[in-house]
């Protein structure tokens, strides 16, 4: 342990609807014969809860703040070699030699933000897996400058959450209190606290603008649920860092930013954190094993809405997960679930929406056989289900279950296969139309054209693609080796390509 000096070190705490500054004046004097005499005024109803407020915040800064470190990473990214094509050319190899090796890897730096907190009596950080990601060292730096190294004890990339162990004694650190994200309700006071852009210890305030939000990760590979939005100023280098509410609790960790939409528009006071209960949900398997191990059914589900009522003619008032299509040889398929089926218990837990159905599943486990009761019709089931290990994010790219129907297409070098609304929400897709590529066939016409696995093709030849059964008419009459144009999905854009 060793003890620093933070440069930049600040607190800014901004308390006021709409950042309005004013000024505080003192109160008037009385001028009478006897001369000046300080005239003693109330402070008005809305003073004092202005006051009462401010000291909550300040309250719960305090018992936070304490708690938060800087986490500083040291790791390694490929190298980009292309520099080292020019000297491929025997010109350049004339005049300037053989080169040297180029470097496999760099050497990286980064910074983000994590929070102490207790567990199992010791003390461990609670901070973003993107932070710590490849990390070759960690470095953690507390409020009073001093310096831990730090170890990466567990890891899950679907909440992107890691914990990490100080090393040395850390007896003496403070902890965060974790509080209940399932309490949160809009219009909530939220306070972010963490290291934006390197500026150590730097404190935001908000409110919370919504819950329960679903969004597709930043690199593609499927996507955050159950997520905290706020509109405290979150930016780079608060990743890992607490969301707190006005008691002084962690609700969430600060994870990810909204800058700009699709079409460029600039986006400000987005920004969202992974919900503390689903952290506390998994923090046991984090610490003691180092992972996550989450059950899976294998269907894609949604809840009871008015239009799902109607299109699967069932009871609009009944509460549970929607079955919208059971994967080929998963658990649910064979156990009997169907589309249109409604689920409303799994074990002891009573099932009342989509989330509902994932969260419990989740945390039973791979390998646990359940009783799942289920609404069909007029009918109430009970079928039992044995629960298989959730597929990896890159694996439910594309997933079909475990026996997918893919449709070969030999001249054209690639095979495709339904969107279900497991790729759909995977691919950040609002809709299953199209067919996915699920394999590539090696130097075939498809990967010479720079088609990958995960692309979507939606149209071909103008004709649109929304299933299966119209790729399959759409090149049924198509000869040996003829050209075909097609439009291609992939990562947020459109693309024609041709075959």
């Amino acid at each position: 342990m060793r003890k620093t000096t933070l440069i930049g070190l600040a607190v800014l705490v901004l308390v006021s609807a709409g950042l309005t500054f004013a000024w505080v004046e003192s109160p008037q004097a009385t001028i009478g014969a006897g001369g000046m005499a300080a005239v003693a005024q109330e402070p008005s109803a809305d003073q004092a809860i202005t006051d009462s407020g401010q000291a909550a915040i300040k309250a719960a800064i305090a018992a936070v703040g304490p708690a938060v470190v800087r986490v500083d990473v040291v790791g390694t990214a490929e190298a980009d070699t292309s520099v080292f094509d020019f000297f491929s050319d025997p010109f350049f190899r004339r005049f300037f030699g053989e080169p040297d090796a180029a470097p496999e890897e760099l050497e990286t730096q980064s910074v983000g933000s994590g929070v102490i907190v207790g567990f199992e009596n010791q003390k461990i950080v609670l901070t973003n897996a993107h932070v710590v990601d490849g990390a070759k060292s960690i470095t953690l730096t507390d409020t009073e400058g001093y310096e831990w190294e730090a170890t990466v004890i567990g890891s899950d990339e679907l909440l992107d959450i890691a914990v990490l162990r100080i090393s040395g004694d850390a007896s003496g650190l403070p902890v965060a209190t974790l509080g209940n994200s399932s309490g949160v309700e809009p219009g909530d006071w939220a306070i972010a606290i963490g290291n934006p852009l390197g500026l150590s210890y730097t404190v935001t305030l908000g409110i919370i603008s919504a819950t329960d939000r679903s969004i597709p990760k930043p690199e593609g590979n499927g996507s955050f649920h159950d997520l905290i939005q706020t509109d405290a100023a979150i930016n780079p280098g608060n990743s890992g860092g607490p969301l707190v509410n006005s008691r002084g609790e962690v609700i969430g960790i600060n994870t990810m930013i909204a800058r700009s939409s699709g079409n460029g528009i600039a986006i400000e006071g987005i920004n969202f954190a992974v919900a503390i209960d689903g952290v506390k949900d998994v923090l046991d398997q984090l610490v003691n094993q180092g992972s996550v191990a989450r059950g899976w059914l294998g269907v894609g589900i949604a809840d009871v809405t008015p239009a799902a009522a109607a299109e699967f003619g069932i009871d609009v008032d009944l509460e549970g997960a929607l079955i919208l299509e059971a994967f080929p040889g998963d658990p649910a398929d064979v156990a009997g679930i169907q589309t249109g089926d409604v689920v409303v218990r799994i074990g002891e837990a009573t099932i009342a929406s989509a989330d509902d159905l994932a969260r419990t599943v989740a945390l039973l486990g791979a390998g646990v056989t359940v009783e799942i009761e289920l609404v069909r019709g007029d009918d109430t089931l009970t079928v039992s289900a044995t629960l298989d290990p959730r597929p990896s994010e890159s694996e439910l790219v594309g997933y079909r279950g475990k026996t997918p129907a893919g449709i070969a297409s030999g001249d054209l070098g690639l095979t495709v296969g339904p969107v279900t609304s497991v790729v759909a929400e995977h691919l950040g897709l609002n809709s299953t139309k199209g067919v996915v590529i699920m394999e590539i066939v090696a130097e075939g016409r498809a990967e010479n054209a720079g088609l990958e696995v995960g692309d979507v093709i939606l149209d071909v030849e103008g004709t649109p693609i929304a299933s299966v059964e119209d790729w399959n008419a759409a090149i049924e009459d198509l000869e040996a080796g003829e050209t075909v144009m097609l439009a291609v999905y992939r990562d947020g854009r459109l693309a024609f390509v041709e075959l």
